[in-house]
């Protein structure tokens, strides 16, 4: 799919308001409602718009700490990878992982209530069967999270 200024509007609305009316994008963009729904239509189906969701303040729900753990598997072969992966997502206090390049294979981004808590999803990453090292760096201050992407 090729995306044009227009289009590039629209994300932009919907970056900064997930919440906003097909109306309130159309005013926003100067276009009409319809056309303007279409192109949100198509954006979703190309998978330009992959999903819509509430950002939640850790803090207020009893999440504070956040932990980002590199992880380094025991090998590096497919199948370690594959079964680490699947471990991984089975684990619901581990919110985002990524395959990274240099001396950790997997970086993951950890919620936890209390050291203790962390200690538990801690646990439950040393028991999945390929895991090697794994380096825990807690995270101090927020300085800039869930930023829109620059378009």
């Amino acid at each position: 799919m090729t995306v044009d200024t227009t289009d590039i509007k629209i994300l932009r609305a919907l970056q900064s308001n997930g919440r906003l009316t097909n109306i309130q994008i159309s005013e926003m963009i100067h276009l009409s409602p319809s056309p303007c729904h279409r192109r949100i239509k198509n954006l979703e189906n190309s998978g330009l718009i992959t999903n819509y969701r509430a950002i939640i303040s850790r803090e207020r729900v009893g999440l504070p700490i956040t932990v980002f753990a590199d992880i380094s598997l025991e090998n590096n072969k497919e199948e370690a990878s594959i079964a680490f992966e699947k471990g991984i997502q089975k684990i619901n206090t581990v919110i985002s992982c990524y395959l990274v390049s240099g001396i950790a294979d997997y970086r993951l981004e950890i919620v936890a209530s209390d050291l203790e808590s962390y200690e538990k999803t801690l646990k439950q990453i040393q028991r999945l069967p390929v895991v090697g090292e794994i380096n825990s760096n807690f995270s101090i201050r927020t300085v800039k999270s869930a930023e829109p992407l620059p378009l």
